[in-house]
């Protein structure tokens, strides 16, 4: 379990984020969603140990992250934009976390990965070469087999379009599934994070306006911003919302 206890962040004395307390479970998939400047991403490289916050404890099972650098804590990052390499090729791209941590992971692991992202037929083509899906796919490969123990993403769907984006959507939730792994994602999009997520942080102005499962943020929203947020100004697709929660909000 990752608890977040009283976290807050100052930038030139402006609030960033303030008083942030969270619990998630292990294998749970959570959606940090905002709008811009909310602190949602901010939060993500908090918990990943890129920014150090002002106040407040990082606890995963039992033990106190807060003062742990990055390289220690054992999560991971799958960027926006992938940072992969483009003069690797997929596989190499795949496996070049692994040229300082011998033994982590084994050859057939390796390979289990690959397949279960279906990769097999692409590990030789350069980056150039490859579909967005494709990229995705293989930073997700990338990020695997360091075998992190919470799995963070920052707008991972955001470059992606239709099916491929669906495709990703199922991917991950089989890769939480799977391998029982607390995944966090930073999404602007209601849509993504009501389909995706098991739960659902509504950040606004650095402070938690709701914490919740999908159902309940639809039907029960603890205040008019996540109301708004959720039914208006992001405009959701009508049918998604119509194949979650039923015709009156459609």
């Amino acid at each position: 379990m990752l608890k977040l206890q009283y976290i807050g962040k100052q930038y030139n004395q402006k609030v960033i984020l303030e008083n942030i307390n969270l619990e998630i479970n292990t294998g749970e998939i959570v959606s940090l969603l905002g709008p811009s400047g909310s602190g949602k991403t901010t939060l993500l490289n908090i918990i990943l140990g890129l920014t150090k916050m002002d106040q407040g404890k990082i606890i995963f099972n039992d033990t106190d992250l807060s003062n742990v650098p990055m390289k220690k804590r054992g999560f991971n990052i799958v960027f926006q934009d992938y940072a992969l390499f483009p003069h690797l090729n997929a596989y190499e791209n795949i496996v070049y976390g692994l040229r300082n941590k011998k033994g982590l992971v084994s050859e057939r692991e390796i390979q289990e990965y690959i397949e279960f992202l279906e990769l097999e037929p692409h590990l030789k083509k350069k980056i150039g070469e490859l579909s967005g899906g494709q990229k995705q796919r293989v930073a997700l490969a990338r990020t695997l087999v360091t075998k992190p123990k919470i799995l963070l993403l920052d707008e991972p769907l955001s470059a992606l379009d239709g099916v491929i984006k669906e495709s990703i959507k199922e991917r991950i939730k089989s890769i939480a599934k799977e391998f029982k792994l607390t995944t966090i994602i930073v999404t602007h999009d209601p849509e993504e994070a009501l389909t995706l997520s098991d739960k659902i942080l509504i950040i606004n102005n650095g402070s938690i306006s709701q914490f919740g499962t999908p159902y309940e943020i639809m039907n029960q929203p603890s205040n008019d911003f996540v109301k708004e947020f959720i039914l208006k100004q992001l405009q959701i697709k009508r049918q998604n919302i119509y194949n979650l929660f039923g015709e009156k909000y459609a």
